[in-house]
């Protein structure tokens, strides 16, 4: 009985975004063993993208309202679901992703054991063809990147991003704590995962970040511009989080880093223009450039384009303006939805005929 609720539990989460792909040694099931108990793997799988009280999921489950509440706290206190406490107190709940979800919900719990059943799942998963049309991440400018003549909309901006909220929160980066704990890593900042909303008040109230001002969120983003990190936000107009990102570190990242042309994998309206004859050869933007989209051949500066995911972080300081940020054409544009919760239902759409394999 209880492997039967396991293997509902990882066939739940392949419907959702980022899917949870099975191992080739049923590494998946002991890594869901390691997070959820039994009784806990089996209300998972009443959870749906849908925010809903507790009630809903008891009468779904078959179980007592006391009974469905407690375990609904306990879950939600693990981050093994998403929640969110409405301003008359009561609570909704909701399936989270297994990625972005349940493992950056795991930030604080990074035991030895829990980063052993990561490596083994991760290393021994199946390959899976594209699945989703649009992914839960995507890359925005440093903020001093876009200079006026560049149209660029609110959602592209991360001051304005920033400035539509009111409640902030920011968290370690699991991406950076679990390569540190695993030997390897850099020394970017760790504090580096900002939370917006109620994201922040999730992130808050389970113990993984801390509430802070407006003026602590720009702190971080000019600290996150000087540590070479790419600003990689939910993919929606209004965001619920901003990673602060490197490619030593960020799966995301690393998978670009290793494909041929990033550019078109990635999800940005933008993408850097590069004028030699303005160029001074100074070789900052080497430094900048994670994607190694630009190069220095012996003879000059060169850029190429179908590396380059518009992150800006070379363009913010080229003493010369010889690297500016441009709009990519419309044609190769994604209309992004309004929240993160929309592009969940989005991409849970995109797999909801896929099964496991």
């Amino acid at each position: 009985m209880e492997e039967a609720s396991y293997l509902r539990l990882a066939e739940h989460l392949d419907r959702l975004p980022g899917g949870f792909a099975p191992s080739e040694t049923g590494a998946d099931i002991r890594l869901l063993r390691r997070l959820f108990t039994p009784e806990e793997a089996e209300l998972a799988t009443h959870l749906t993208l849908d925010r809903e009280e507790a009630g809903v999921i008891a009468g779904r489950a078959g179980l007592p309202l006391a009974e469905a509440e407690r375990r609904l706290e306990e879950m939600s206190e693990k981050g093994l679901i998403f929640s969110v406490q409405e301003e008359d107190g009561t609570m909704l709940y909701q399936a989270a992703p297994f990625i972005v979800g349940i493992y950056e919900f795991q930030v604080n719990r990074l035991s030895e054991g829990l980063l052993q059943d990561l490596d083994d799942f991760w290393s021994t998963k199946k390959p899976r063809s594209k699945i989703e049309t649009i992914p839960q991440l995507r890359t925005i400018p440093v903020g001093e990147s876009i200079d006026p003549p560049t149209v660029a909309l609110p959602y592209e901006q991360v001051y304005e991003l920033v400035n539509a909220h009111d409640r902030f929160a920011v968290a370690p980066c699991i991406c950076r704590r679990k390569e540190k704990k695993m030997g390897r890593g850099c020394d970017a900042p760790e504090e580096a995962c900002l939370m917006f909303g109620d994201f922040a008040d999730f992130y808050v109230r389970i113990g993984n970040a801390r509430y802070i001002e407006k003026s602590e969120v720009m702190e971080i983003l000019a600290v996150a511009d000087k540590a070479n990190l790419i600003l990689q936000p939910s993919t929606s107009k209004v965001i619920e989080f901003i990673c602060c990102c490197c490619v030593c570190c960020c799966g995301v990242l690393g998978w670009l880093d290793k494909i041929p042309k990033p550019s078109e994998a990635v999800l940005s309206s933008f993408i850097a223009s590069f004028d030699a004859e303005s160029c001074l050869g100074c070789g900052v933007c080497l430094e900048r450039c994670q994607m190694r989209a630009i190069t220095d051949e012996g003879d000059g500066v060169t850029l190429n384009a179908d590396r380059c995911i518009g992150c800006g972080l070379c363009v913010s300081t080229c003493p010369s303006g010889a690297l500016t940020l441009v709009r990519k054409s419309e044609g190769v544009q994604t209309e992004i939805p309004d929240t993160l919760f929309e592009t969940w239902r989005t991409i849970a759409l995109d797999r909801v005929n896929v099964k496991r394999s």
